[in-house]
């Protein structure tokens, strides 16, 4: 699908009109035959424009002519078993000398922020600048998904004491999982902001390289908080574990005491069951109910000894 917008006084316009300079295409999930019209167009290459549907595709620049190619990463949500994770899908920009092209697999958070007006002062007109601020709202998407994934930890972590199950150790890995993704995309995004201040092929104003330093940090913050939350993970997916274990040995413990316990009057009926002489109280005729007063008293100083000790 391709949209075609343009910004006239700071108001976002479609347009079907892509004659005039300043035009931006937003292209969603292309098809070969969408990749060859927008080839032909603006003098792309065709595997380019298809690269952004491969979620392998690599981060990187290139230049092809008077075109500039940005691949970065952006947060996405994927089901799983009918549970939303999180996970990172490529982006293609393509900035060439009048117009921008974003091109991606899916519909994303970060391009309807544009759309939706939520982002204040930005101009499709100015190309460059407003490449910036689509990569500015990439990082600030990157810390919402992880403020996000913080207070889902959070909850598992508040079950801690209750119910906690297995499937709470496997929701807490799949979100240790999403931060692995995260932080690989994070530090490759944050090397591509890192070339763009060393190029001197793109004419950048001083209010672009302000806005591109602010991306910058951004993007580091979002890394620290990547790095912060995992280590947060680290230690509740280690105290869950103790936790299950201790349940699981407490158990344990409870079945072994009450196996000590059985075993006594097994122990003494089999005794007395052998059919030899000489066998204490045979001769009584109560026998039988002293053998188990003495069984039950037996059990009951045993059950003393193993509650005293913490065994029950």
């Amino acid at each position: 699908m391709i949209q075609s917008y343009i910004t006239q006084n700071r108001i976002l316009l479609s347009t079907e009109n892509r004659d005039r300079p300043g035009i931006w295409l937003k292209v969603t999930a292309p098809t070969e035959l969408e990749a060859q019209s927008l080839a032909e167009e603006f003098n792309l290459d065709e595997v380019d424009i298809l690269s952004a549907m491969d979620r392998e595709e690599k981060t990187r620049i290139e230049f092809q002519d008077e075109n500039c190619m940005i691949v970065f990463d952006i947060p996405t949500i994927e089901v799983h078993h009918d549970r939303k994770i999180y996970n990172t899908i490529p982006m293609v920009i393509f900035l060439t000398p009048d117009d921008v092209l974003t091109i991606c697999s899916e519909e994303t958070s970060v391009l309807q922020s544009f759309e939706n007006r939520r982002v204040k002062e930005f101009s499709t007109k100015k190309r460059l600048r407003f490449v910036y601020q689509i990569m500015m709202q990439t990082a600030m998407y990157y810390q919402e998904c992880l403020k996000k994934i913080e207070k889902r930890r959070q909850e598992l972590e508040e079950r801690i004491g209750d119910s906690l199950e297995e499937n709470d150790l496997i929701s807490l890995h799949e979100l240790e999982s999403t931060l692995v993704y995260f932080a690989t995309s994070l530090r490759e995004n944050n090397n591509i902001l890192s070339r763009l201040t060393r190029y001197k092929r793109l004419e950048q104003y001083e209010e672009d390289r302000d806005l591109l330093d602010d991306t910058i940090v951004e993007t580091q913050q979002a890394i620290e908080m990547t790095q912060i939350y995992r280590d947060i993970i680290d230690g509740t997916e280690q105290l869950m574990s103790t936790i299950i274990n201790n349940r699981l040995n407490n158990i344990m413990k409870i079945l072994t005491s009450i196996t000590i316990i059985l075993s006594i009057p097994t122990l003494i009926s089999g005794l007395y069951g052998m059919n030899v002489s000489g066998i204490p109280l045979a001769t009584l005729a109560s026998s039988f109910w002293v053998v188990c007063l003495i069984i039950v008293l037996i059990c009951i100083v045993t059950m003393f000894i193993l509650r005293k000790k913490d065994l029950l």
